[in-house]
């Protein structure tokens, strides 16, 4: 029979897998929703309710994620970057470079900045050689979740399994232990993907990108203000009211000097020449009705429009958590407080129907925006979006370069010589990145996926829950009672597939600090060692291939790639049982029981 705390603590784990699945909430919103009913419930004393984000993995998942901006920031990535650009036209080598690049790079830095830095360069290398992006991105995700398993640093699950098993060992995982059978994983799922994974993927965006992505209702197009208009004095936040039109205007032209983005309370004056998004049937009210007149192609073609050389286009994808989903850029006051206009959306293949300032933001979703070309970088960071466009590769100071993997370097050395502590290694590091000008200071906050580090500092005082209460060991028990007249890997092949399907459905490292606790358990129940069991657990929960949902990385080429939810399953599915069954002998035969 269940005790009344694991009746809560059970129905607190329910209720956050529901949530993690729904998505209506962030992950990190969900994880304090779990830990205020740890409180209520008493389960947790209010003194010790927030003692996960003093905990080791909690501070060395975000030292690791501002040591990889620095790596960013040194300009390392572009030059590979632009290395790769000059790849022949063979589909099999470009992906096969693309997908082993980073699946490399996220070994030693965050596995979503690695791809980040490099779908920039797929996109471009796609639409150079006439390929649909699809056939890049998905292979890159997978890629970016394989190279995790590979070291310490790799994910945040490595790092959470390494602390309990200093926990029950009295030593963590070292930097490289996780090496021999990550490498063997990435090396076959590399060769699966480079050769088989891509040909399953449906084209779903062509090599007319733009114009395949973008459905936009609206023309934007130039009017002036003439001397008879009835715009003359008026203020911009009037002129829908004045003309009973619904317009937007973008810029505005005064005495050859572009003004981008003006304030609502700009007024108006004759001559101004107004940049305007509308649609056809609008746009003729709006003249008709405002007394302006369409500015003809030449009308000032010969004229420099000073400031226009700082005002440029980008296409950019709304990742995961960032603080504009689930709000249009009406809600937003999108010009006023990110200086940027939005001129499209594309959300993976759909038709957009209504005004695209009404149209609420979504993960994945694929906007066209117009900024200060010299702030419109800063601005998507604030912005939680990525930069899709060719951005040119700037190659950064190869002095930036040497000091960044010079100071890398250093902290994997004091790691692995077992000097110091991994956070206090890369706590380290970050601070060398910033004396060194590698990072300025900004760049430390920026770095950080902050939803991630509060949602694991959240999401630990509910694993030492599921422990404490026993919970957990009714659960290794029941997996126990189902596999005890088998052998034992059967029961390790178990913990695993369970694992698997957890991650993809919540965060993996939820998924881990719930799963940790009950595969020590089932270790304990066999009377074997632990690490079989810790390993298995932190691979299962860096293989989340079936569905968009499962990993940041998954979520981030949807709408790029114009995926359907389904697309993941056709590669995912093959992966994943591939990953399954080289997965439990490699990691018997490297961490025998």
């Amino acid at each position: 029979m269940l005790n009344i705390e694991q009746v809560f603590v059970f129905a607190i784990i329910g209720l956050a897998l529901f949530l993690f699945g729904w998505g209506k909430f962030r992950h990190d919103i969900t994880a304090i929703i779990c830990l205020l009913l740890l409180i209520f419930t008493r389960i947790i004393p209010i003194e010790k309710a927030f003692a996960g984000f003093a905990h080791p993995a909690v501070i060395t998942v975000a030292v690791i994620l501002i040591v990889s901006q620095g790596l960013q920031n040194s300009g390392l990535i572009d030059l590979i970057g632009r290395w790769v650009s000059k790849l022949g036209n063979r589909l099999i080598l470009q992906i096969a470079v693309l997908s082993g690049i980073v699946c490399i790079a996220s070994a030693f830095m965050n596995n979503i900045g690695a791809l980040a830095i490099m779908m920039p360069v797929a996109m471009h290398i796609a639409i150079k050689h006439k390929h649909s992006p699809s056939l890049f991105l998905m292979p890159m995700a997978f890629a970016s979740l394989l190279g995790g398993m590979m070291t310490l640093i790799g994910t945040p699950p490595n790092i959470i399994i390494a602390t309990f098993r200093q926990d029950v060992v009295g030593e963590p995982f070292k930097m490289f232990d996780f090496f021999p059978v990550g490498a063997g994983l990435s090396l076959i799922g590399i060769l699966f993907i480079s050769l088989v994974a891509w040909r399953l993927l449906p084209k779903r965006v062509g090599t007319d990108s733009k114009k395949q992505r973008f459905n936009i209702d609206a023309y934007i197009t130039e009017v002036r203000v003439t001397e008879k208009s009835k715009l003359v004095g008026i203020a911009l936040q009037e002129i829908n009211k004045k003309t009973e039109t619904d317009i937007q205007v973008l810029n505005v032209i005064r005495n050859r000097h572009l003004i981008h983005a003006p304030d609502m309370s700009f007024h108006l004056k004759s001559g101004d020449i107004l940049t305007i998004e509308a649609d056809a049937d609008e746009l003729k009210e709006f003249i008709d009705k405002s007394g302006t007149e369409l500015v003809g192609k030449g009308d000032h073609d010969d004229e420099e429009i000073l400031g226009s050389e700082n005002i440029s286009n980008v296409e950019a994808v709304v990742i995961a958590d960032a603080p504009i989903i689930r709000q249009s850029a009406y809600d937003l006051r999108m010009r006023s407080r990110y200086g940027v206009n939005l001129l499209a959306i594309s959300r993976q293949g759909q038709q957009i129907r209504k005004r695209i300032g009404y149209v609420q933001f979504k993960v994945g979703d694929v906007l066209l925006l117009q900024g200060d070309a010299t702030k419109i970088g800063e601005t998507l960071k604030y912005m939680g979006c990525l930069p899709l466009a060719d951005r040119g590769f700037s190659i950064g100071q190869p002095k930036k370069i040497i000091l960044a993997i010079t100071i890398f370097g250093l902290a994997i050395g004091l790691i692995v010589a077992g000097l110091v502590k991994v956070h206090v290694a890369f706590s380290l590091a970050a601070l060398l990145m910033v004396l060194t000008k590698v990072m300025l200071p900004r760049d430390i906050y920026a770095g950080v996926d902050w939803p991630v580090i509060i949602m694991l500092a959240a999401m630990i005082p509910l694993g030492t829950a599921l422990e404490h209460t026993g919970g957990a060991t009714l659960i290794a028990n029941a997996i126990l009672s189902i596999g005890k007249t088998m052998p034992g890997w059967i029961t390790l092949s178990i913990l695993f597939i369970v694992t698997m399907l957890l991650s993809n459905i919540i965060n993996n490292a939820a998924t881990v600090v719930l799963m940790a606790p009950i595969g020590l358990h089932i270790a304990s129940g066999l009377n074997k060692s632990a690490d079989p069991f810790l390993m298995c657990v932190a691979i299962a929960a860096s293989s989340a291939f079936l569905t968009p949902i499962g990993h940041q990385s998954n979520t981030l080429v949807m709408g790029p790639g114009g995926y359907k939810f389904t697309d993941f399953t056709r590669i995912g599915l093959p992966l994943s049982i591939l990953i399954f069954l080289l997965s439990i002998p490699l990691v018997l035969y490297f961490w025998p029981w």
